[in-house]
């Protein structure tokens, strides 16, 4: 499954130079890693109201192109589950179908008490 969710740049997330602060990539990827997930039934509230917190382990990025004031930007995000624990988000984040930012981001799912725990069973292969 893949989402792809659009915004728009605003002055806020631009630095000095007119172009997006590179810290503020990553809000855009959590917004889109958040819209992916919705996808499977359920907004993330819901998801944490039955006690599955989904956390980022890890994460590579590659920041190719800056995006600027009044950019619109897609934001494509895809998932596997690489584990029962373990949750791998591939995405990327566009403009006019160039890629400016290809990230890959693991994720893991805890619950009430942190500990890790199994991805709930909507999220995995073949439930």
């Amino acid at each position: 499954m893949e989402n792809r969710v659009t915004y728009t740049v605003y002055y806020e997330d631009t630095d000095s130079l007119g172009v997006v602060y590179y810290a503020n990539y990553l809000k855009y990827l959590e917004r889109g890693r958040t819209e992916l997930v919705g996808q499977f039934g359920r907004p993330i509230r819901e998801w944490n109201a039955d006690g599955y917190y989904f956390v980022v382990y890890g994460m590579t990025i590659k920041f190719r192109r800056p995006a600027e004031l009044s950019d619109h930007v897609d934001v494509v995000s895809a998932m596997t589950l690489e584990s029962p624990f373990r949750a791998l988000f591939h995405q990327r984040i566009e403009r006019a179908g160039a890629t400016l930012v290809e990230a890959d981001v693991e994720v893991v799912c805890l619950g009430r008490n942190r500990a890790i725990q199994e991805f709930p069973a909507e999220l995995r292969p073949g439930s």
